[in-house]
Order: C-alpha cells, then sequence, then structure tokens
C-alpha cells in the first residue's frame, strides 16, 4: 500500500494572506495555491526548477493593475512576482520561488485589428499561431516566426524579443510592435508608443514614476550612445536585454520606450496588451531543400544562399535528420526529402523564396537552381541534390519537421540528453562555419553527443550538448562549457543569448556590457522596480542593490530527479524524460494533442503537467521508503484480501474528512485524461501519459476504494456478452428516465449507449461461424481467400451493423470471412488501471491469437483504439510472451486489395479517430488512395478530440468537458457537411456525433460497401 504523502512546501502566511485581499478586492482571476499548480509552473524548457508561492491568472488589466497595486500595501511589500507566457523558455526566464503571474490561460483576446493601416492589438496571451489563423483571412501574418509557434504566447515573444526563421527579411518581435500596454509594480498603467524626442523630454520632467523612467532611459540611451553604438554586436540578432541602442532612432528625434520592454524578460513590469503591425502574405512561395554530403559543407555554403536573395535559410544536421526519419512526422515529408541514389545525406539547407509576383520568384528559382546543377555536375560544395517544393501545405509539413526538431533531439536514448544552456550563439554570418567547426571541437574535447540545426543566414544555430544532469560530473561539466562557449562567441564578434534571452545566464551580463554600460541598466531597473519585485535575478538587479543574479548553477530539476532510484527512473522513463518543450501546449482545437490541456487551460492537465506530478510523486514516495516497483509487483500477483480492504476504508474515510495527500492532486490531474494516447505519438519526447497513469491508478487505488464506475468500465468486456443475450430488456430499462438519473447520481455514469437490435449473432446467424478444425484443412488456395475478422467489445455489441457489413465487404471483395468467437482484449482494464486483470486478459488473448497466426490468415479488427493495443500496451506488459501475432486495421487490408469500380462517382469527408491517426499517421491517406481505386473521392477533414474517448464522455465528471470538446473541433465540420456526407471511423467519434447531434456517421467501409454495391 502506497504510503500518504505530504508536499515538503508550505506556503507562506503572508502569500495565503495576499491570496485571501486579492479575491476580496474583486480579483476576477483563478488563483492557485495547490502544490500541482505550482509543480505545472515550476519548470519551462530549461533545465531549472523553481517552485513558486502561488499562480495568479489574471483575465484583464485590470486584474494585474489590481493585485499590483495591493502589493503596495505594508503588508505585502515584501512580495515579488514574475509574468509568464507559454513557459517554453529554455534559460528559466519565468521561473522563480516568488508568485507566477501567468497570462496564457485567460488574456486571448484579439481586440482589434485595422486593415487598413495594417496592425492588430492583442491581449498578451494570445498565442502566435492563434493570431496568425485569425489574420489571414484578411491576406496579413504576424511575421516573427518561432518553432514554438503553436504554443507561444506574443506576451512571451515581446519579453524576450523573439524571432526566427526568416528574420533576416522579418526582423524581430521589436521591429513589428507598435504600441505596448505595461502594468508596473505599484499599478501605474504604462502605456508606450514612438513619440518625439520633444515628447520624451516633457514626460521626463513629470513627478512620479513615469518622469523617472523617461529621465533616466533618456540619459541612459543618449549620454552613453557612442559606448552603446560600439558595445552591441552588428547582428541580426543583437538581443542584449535591454535594448539600449534602439530606444532612440538614428538621427536621435524619435523616442520609442516599447524597444526598451521588448526583450527585458518580465523584468520591468507586466506587459498586457500590444500594438502590432501586420506583413501580407506573399502569393508566391517556393522551398529549395538542398542535400550535402556533410554538415560542414551545408555551413559553408550558406552565405552564397543568402547572396542569392532568399527569405530564410535553415539548416539540420544529419543527427535531426534520422531523429526525424523514425518519427511520425516523417510520413509527411519523405516524399519531400528523399534520399540521393548512392550518396549519404549528412546535411540540409532549406531555402525559402517568397514574392509578391510569380516573375520575380521564378527568376531567383532558375538562377539558384542553374548554379546548383552545375554544382552537382562538377561535384562541388558538397552538394549531392536538392528538391522544388511549391505546394504550401507541403512547405508547411517540412517546417514542422525542423521545428518539431527540438524535441526530437530530447529524445535520443540513454541518460545523456541534450540540452539548452549554450544553444543559441549568434555571430557574424559569415564567420559561422569556422565557429561551428570550433564549437564542434570543444564538444568533441568533452567527449559529447550534440545535434545542431538553425538559422544560418542570422548566424544562428542551435547546438544542445548531451549531458546526464543527475551526474554531479557532468553537471559541473556544464558550467565548463557554458564559460567556454561565451569566449569562443566573444572571440568570433558574437554572443552567447542569440535567439532564447538570458534568464539563468544574466550572470554573464557584466562581463559582455562592461562595468559603465552595465551600470546604465541597473538604473532602468530601478526605475521601473526600484525593490527588485518583478522577475527578480533576471538581467540586472536594481542600482545599488545587493541582491544577486540568477546563475548557470540554479537548481535543476535533476537535483530532484537524483533523489528517485535508477530503476524507478528507468521503468517510468516516460514521465522522467519530459524535458518541457511544452508541444503539448499546442493551442490549435483541430490538432488531436492532449485535448483535456486544451479544455481546461490547465496546466496540469497536460502531459507535461502530469509527468511533472508523476515525477515528484515517485520522489516522495521514494522518500518515504516505499519501492514502487516491488509494491506494482506485489499488486499484480495478488489482490490484498479482508485487510487491505479494511486499510482502504479507513484511507477512504480520512480522505472524506479532508485529509491531506499529494496523491489526489496527481490523481485529480490523471481522471482528467482521456487516454486516447495522441501525446505518446504527438510529443517528441514520448510522454505517453496512458501507460503512466494506469500504473499509477492502479498503486493509489491499493490505498483508497475505487469508484463503481470503475469497475462498470473495467468489466465492460464481461458484461456486454451477457447483456446482449437479451438487449431488447435491457435496452428497455436502460431508456427509463428513473433509472438514467439513478445511474447518474449513484455510480456518476450517464448516456448509457444502447446494445443492438437486432443483435450481431441474429444478423450473421451462423454464416461465417469459427471452426477451427476447418480453418487447419484448407488447401493453400482457400487460405488466400480467408480473412478472420477479430471482435470487440463496442462494436459486436453496441454497433453490429458495422460488423455485418465489415463481413459483406470481405465477402464482396471475393474472401471468405471468419468471424471470431469474441475475447475481451483489455483495453477498458488498462484504462482504468486494473493491471492485473488486464495482464491475464492479454495473455489469454495472446495465447488464441498466436495459435490462429500459426494458420498465416489475415485478421482484422475494426476499431484503432482496441487493436492498437495488441501492438502497445501487449509488448508492455507480456514483452516476450506476446508472440507474433498481427491484427490488421480494416484499413491497412482493404489498401492491398483490388477494389471494384462504382458506376456513379460520389465525394465525402473523412473525420478519422485521434488515436488512429496519431498511431497510424498515414491512416488518412490509406483511405484516400482506397476510395480513389474505387473512383470515390474522400477528403480527410483535420479534426482534434470528439470528447469521448471510451467510456470518457460517459463519466457524469467530464460531461461538460466531452461536450465543450466535440464544440471546439467537431461541431462545424458535421453540420457543414452532414452526417450523410461525412465518414469518422472511430466508435466512440461515432457514438460521441450521434448523442450530441442525433444522427449516427457511417464508418468508410460501410459507405464503401454501400457504393460497391
Amino acid at each position: 500500500m502506497i504510503p500518504k504523502l505530504a508536499p515538503e512546501s508550505a506556503l507562506d502566511a503572508s502569500v495565503v494572506a495576499f491570496c485571501k485581499a486579492l479575491t476580496t478586492a474583486g480579483f476576477t482571476g483563478d488563483i492557485e495555491t495547490s502544490y500541482g499548480s505550482r509543480l505545472a509552473v515550476a519548470t519551462d524548457n530549461s533545465i531549472y526548477q523553481a517552485l513558486p508561492q502561488a499562480v495568479l491568472l489574471p483575465k484583464s488589466t485590470d486584474d494585474i493593475v489590481l493585485l499590483t497595486s495591493l502589493s503596495q500595501t505594508s503588508s505585502f511589500r515584501h512580495l515579488k512576482f514574475s509574468p509568464r507566457g507559454g513557459g517554453t523558455g529554455t534559460n528559466g526566464q519565468s521561473l522563480t520561488e516568488h508568485l507566477v503571474v501567468d497570462l496564457s490561460r485567460h488574456m486571448r483576446g484579439i481586440l482589434d485589428i485595422n486593415v487598413e493601416q495594417r496592425w492588430v492589438r492583442v491581449q498578451a496571451g494570445v498565442i502566435k499561431d492563434q493570431l496568425n489563423a485569425f489574420l489571414k483571412p484578411y491576406g496579413f501574418f504576424f511575421a516573427p516566426d518561432l518553432s514554438t509557434s503553436n504554443r507561444a504566447t506574443i506576451g512571451g515573444m515581446i519579453n524576450t524579443d523573439a524571432s526566427g526563421q526568416g528574420s533576416l527579411v522579418y526582423g524581430k518581435t521589436s521591429d513589428h510592435t507598435l504600441a505596448l500596454k505595461t502594468v508596473l509594480i505599484d499599478g501605474t498603467i504604462l502605456e508606450t508608443t514612438p513619440e518625439s524626442i520633444a515628447e520624451a523630454e516633457s514626460k521626463a520632467e513629470q513627478h512620479g514614476a513615469l518622469g523617472a523612467i523617461y529621465r533616466q532611459v533618456l540619459n541612459s540611451c543618449r549620454d552613453f550612445r557612442p559606448q552603446i553604438l560600439e558595445k552591441f554586436p552588428r547582428l541580426n540578432r543583437f538581443l542584449t536585454g535591454y535594448d539600449l541602442e534602439h530606444v532612440l532612432n538614428e538621427d536621435g528625434s524619435q523616442f520609442d520606450l516599447s524597444r526598451l520592454i521588448t526583450g527585458s524578460e518580465g523584468s520591468l513590469g507586466f506587459v498586457t496588451e500590444a500594438k502590432l503591425n501586420l506583413t501580407p502574405i506573399a502569393p508566391f512561395k517556393c522551398l529549395v531543400n538542398i542535400k550535402y554530403d556533410s554538415f560542414e559543407s551545408a555551413l559553408r555554403n550558406s552565405p552564397f544562399l543568402v547572396a542569392a536573395e532568399a527569405t530564410s535559410v535553415e539548416t539540420v544536421d544529419s543527427k535531426v535528420l534520422d531523429l526525424a526519419r523514425s518519427d511520425t512526422i516523417w510520413q509527411q515529408v519523405n516524399e519531400l526529402i528523399t534520399d540521393v541514389p548512392g550518396k549519404d545525406m549528412q546535411g540540409l539547407n532549406m531555402v525559402e523564396y517568397n514574392s509578391e509576383q510569380q516573375e520575380d520568384i521564378e527568376q531567383k528559382i532558375t538562377s539558384l537552381t542553374a548554379r546548383l546543377d552545375d554544382a552537382i555536375a562538377n561535384n562541388a560544395h558538397g552538394i549531392i541534390g536538392y528538391q522544388l517544393t511549391y505546394d504550401t501545405e507541403s512547405i508547411g509539413h517540412i517546417y514542422a519537421m525542423r521545428k518539431k526538431a527540438v524535441g526530437l533531439l530530447g529524445n535520443t536514448k540513454g541518460r545523456q540528453k541534450p540540452i539548452a544552456f549554450a544553444e543559441d550563439t549568434a555571430v557574424p554570418p559569415e564567420h559561422l562555419a569556422d565557429f561551428i567547426m570550433e564549437f564542434r571541437a570543444l564538444l568533441d574535447e568533452h567527449g559529447l553527443q550534440y545535434g545542431m540545426f538553425g538559422h544560418v543566414d542570422a548566424g544562428v544555430l542551435h547546438v544542445r550538448p548531451a549531458l546526464d544532469m543527475c551526474d554531479p560530473e557532468q553537471e559541473r561539466l556544464l558550467r565548463t562549457i557554458s564559460d567556454q562557449v561565451v569566449a569562443l562567441t566573444a572571440k568570433y564578434g558574437g554572443l552567447m543569448w542569440g535567439e532564447h534571452g538570458k534568464g539563468y545566464r544574466s550572470e554573464y551580463g557584466p562581463e559582455f556590457f562592461g562595468d559603465e554600460l552595465f551600470a546604465q541598466l541597473r538604473k532602468i531597473k530601478a526605475a521601473f522596480d526600484p525593490f527588485n519585485r518583478v522577475n527578480p535575478g533576471k538581467i540586472c538587479t536594481p542600482w545599488q542593490s545587493s541582491d544577486e543574479l540568477v546563475s548557470v548553477d540554479g537548481q535543476k530539476r535533476a537535483w530532484f530527479d537524483r533523489q528517485i532510484s535508477v530503476q524507478v527512473k528507468d521503468s517510468f522513463d516516460s514521465s522522467l524524460n519530459c524535458n518541457g518543450n511544452g508541444l503539448c501546449f499546442n493551442f490549435d482545437t483541430n490538432s488531436p494533442m492532449c485535448p483535456s490541456s486544451k479544455v481546461t487551460g490547465d496546466r496540469r492537465h497536460s502531459p507535461k503537467g502530469r509527468a511533472g506530478l508523476m515525477r515528484e510523486w515517485l520522489r516522495l514516495t521514494e522518500q518515504q521508503g516505499m519501492d514502487i516497483l516491488a509494491q506494482e509487483q506485489k499488486l499484480v500477483q495478488a489482490s490484498s484480501g479482508f485487510h487491505g480492504t479494511w486499510q482502504r476504508l479507513k484511507n477512504q474515510w480520512a480522505k472524506r474528512q479532508g485529509e491531506a495527500d499529494f496523491s489526489h492532486e496527481v490523481m485529480d490531474a490523471m481522471e482528467g485524461c482521456l487516454a486516447c494516447k495522441a501525446c505518446a505519438n504527438q510529443c517528441p519526447i514520448g510522454v505517453d501519459v496512458p501507460s503512466f497513469r494506469s500504473r499509477f491508478l492502479q498503486l493509489y487505488y491499493s490505498r483508497y476504494l475505487r469508484p463503481a464506475k470503475d469497475y462498470i468500465v473495467g468489466n465492460i468486456e464481461r458484461t456486454a456478452p451477457l447483456l446482449a443475450k437479451a438487449p431488447t430488456l435491457v435496452n428497455f430499462f436502460l431508456k427509463q428516465k428513473w433509472l438514467q438519473k439513478t445511474l447518474e447520481h449513484t455510480v456518476g455514469y450517464v448516456d448509457t449507449p444502447l446494445l443492438s437490435v437486432p443483435t450481431l449473432s441474429e444478423r450473421v446467424q451462423n454464416r461465417y461461424a469459427f471452426n477451427m478444425q476447418q480453418l487447419t484443412s484448407l488447401t493453400a488456395e482457400q487460405r488466400k481467400r480467408t480473412v478472420l475478422l477479430v471482435q470487440d467489445p463496442f462494436t459486436s455489441f453496441y454497433e453490429a451493423e458495422l460488423v455485418a457489413d465489415a463481413l459483406a465487404l470481405i465477402e464482396r471483395l471475393g474472401f471468405q470471412p471468419v468471424l471470431l468467437p469474441f475475447l475481451p482484449n483489455g483495453k477498458p482494464q488498462h484504462v482504468k488501471g486494473f493491471l492485473r486483470q488486464f495482464a491475464h486478459t492479454a495473455r489469454t488473448a495472446a495465447d488464441f491469437l498466436n495459435q490462429l497466426a500459426e494458420l498465416d490468415l489475415p485478421m482484422l479488427g475494426l476499431d484503432a483504439s482496441l487493436v492498437l493495443v495488441y501492438r502497445d500496451e501487449y509488448n508492455k506488459i507480456l514483452g516476450d510472451e506476446r508472440g507474433h501475432f498481427q491484427v490488421q486495421l480494416v484499413h491497412e487490408w482493404l489498401s492491398q486489395q483490388p477494389i471494384p469500380q462504382v458506376k456513379q462517382p460520389q465525394g465525402f469527408s473523412l473525420l478519422a479517430h485521434c488515436t488512429e491517426k496519431t498511431a497510424l499517421p498515414a491512416t488518412e491517406k490509406a483511405w484516400q488512395a482506397i476510395f480513389s481505386k474505387a473512383g470515390l473521392s474522400l477528403t480527410p477533414i483535420s479534426v482534434g478530440c470528439c470528447g469521448m474517448a471510451g467510456t470518457y464522455g460517459h463519466e457524469q465528471q467530464n460531461l461538460s468537458n466531452s461536450q465543450a470538446l466535440f464544440d471546439m473541433s467537431w461541431r462545424h465540420p458535421i453540420e457543414t457537411h452532414g452526417t450523410d456526407r461525412i465518414l469518422v471511423t472511430g466508435f466512440s467519434c461515432r457514438s460521441q456525433v450521434k448523442r450530441l447531434v442525433g444522427d449516427k456517421p457511417k464508418h468508410p467501409l460501410q459507405q464503401l460497401l454501400q457504393c460497391i454495391g
């Protein structure tokens, strides 16, 4: 039995009092002080960890004015705050041990747009891709292009002055910021926009905080301009912290305080709104993928490509390419980046051209390709081939592969993981190849592995050395390498932080700026934040303050991970390997990644959040002396008996009385998971929440009582066949409102599905009956025409017509189908954490299916969520005992068969099951090809989760989220196309449509059967 766990960090009494006062004063946002909520923002995409005292999630600028004003009262004047956006920073910019002000959950409003003047005004929590999706119909986009664009907030981009691909043409965030609204620590609202120097001087004469700020900034930027121009590098990526150079324009006639706030990493105030300029979308686009025999060749060729007037030049090395090949993302790009016969591709440059005119882009492409052809013919520059891509969607797929490179690097095997700490160096592009060769020699000298990718046109390359941070020796090596890289970038006229800000690298600031200029930064900080209360320790401390800067030696996640045994870390590597890249925060409602995170807006309900909670739970249980692996083994081998039940009863009573146990917080997060497994395939690290969730549930319920609904769901494969013996009678009672209410209030189960009438056995009689003896006596010719259909509980007992249609389709194609006897698969048991029972079920099913596998006949299944259990969970639970049987999904088999042509071509739309299309990314294309063979058209529609996910949508506690998820993504295409033209592969998805729309769409095989007759 697992122990009760108490979090180690108690809240400071003044923080509790502040949160209560904030609520009383009318704060409309959320205030979270639970250990789990604080853990969810204790990390980002860096190696550091800092547990805050509370998380404040405002809904408006007024909320931030309220909290800052309240913090000025004598009781709370010592409290400190750190703004937070998407939480994807690689250097700990938003991490703090104080109070986090998270603007990403609620402040996502796009407030105003002016197409004629080409600007948009947004709240700070708006996501970059969210904004561009809004702007696309107007013909514009917000230019800075980040690898984290689907979860990075505008506020975060402003605070780090973010840039990315194409920055030579499109610039940085500061180049597109027209005006900012910033709340200072005293509650003052500071609105900044370009103004004349006379206006700025007039404001400097005012009394109060604003006057002090203007006076200091004017003095620092004007009086020290020669030193600023000498010290700041002449680079596209000039990120310094406080951008002293660009506050004034070149002739000193204009003043823009926004340029100072942009890039300040939240250390000057809370940016709440921004007015941004817009860039027209170029109608003509081409991507040239140039392949090289070495990464050095790719680097040394990049200046020529920049000179060829490219919009951007991106590069990846062979390590990143190899990782991409092993990821689902490769399905989208393998035809766009083909191998060169007889050559080994070790580097790739992606050269993009954008143009307003077709003639302009064609001229540039013709000129470039002529030179590339000449180089290939003469074996020059290491160029071995190239491909052109004009299709916008295909170009997007290639960049998605490049963007995913960050996470893919983190998924390397072994305990040494590529980590971010010196990975956004910037040097003049003409020195980049020499710099990188020396950088590589530095890392090779330490015997480290690494991958490289980046923006060679801007002289920025991302280099992530692989270190095991749980090894104290390698943690010390991080400091050594950091110091060496600072010196190396200085040698080549660059800087260590070319893109991702300083954060915990702020300690290098004084050395870079020198005493004179760094003193000016500190004086500016003092004018904005005299008592160092806003993101303290980042960039600089206030003038004459004794406070220290954060350091690369700050507390790291590894300090906590070291407290977990190696055996436990290896066993739970899916959660321990999470590096915080935040891809699971993807805002796009049409992406299948983590629906619970989208619908709640709560970081705890994301794969990153759940992984963080799990790793802390493992650490705390180990501190209590619990051998988790031994306890799991004990639970799998036998039930706990009477004594264990009595103990669970007592613990359940204590829980109802309000007993504090961190396990309850972990449980709350795990219960919200839909077990769709999108994370397992969409996360570049492969964080598989359903896998460690089921293990946690098993352990949790060794201490507490299970709810009745878990037993109902876990035993559905046992009860459904029994209920199907009298389906009309069962359905009669299920339709009674009094029974529905009883199930809802006593069990927490709603909208119980009705059994199929007629039943499957009534529909097919004995026509396709299974007979092992007959199967073993088939001739070789008969075997070629025999197909076995594997039953699952959902289609066989709740959608029998689909199984009957599948059998009919197989028969129509000239095969003899055989319906295998129903045998439980075990997925419901796994979802609910009945792992002892699941192991038994899996072993029984595997034994039977392995016997059939000896016959060498194709075995087909209809529902992806069940079939994929054979491929994943069976491997994990049975290991070598699983055997070699294979169950195909129906589309995998149909893809290999000839399909009769239809007489009247028709068109349909496809909505695929999220588990299926993430685990098997070729699914939609396969169905398209099948329909095409029949002379039918099939158009996949991009949708996220339907909100059902097995029985998730039938549980009362999930009902509102289930319906909200359907409304987010599925309702519009269903209502637009109609259920008669929509085809849906997932049983749970079809059930959800039936429940919330009223009509049930067909499975693609049913439509195919109907069309071919």
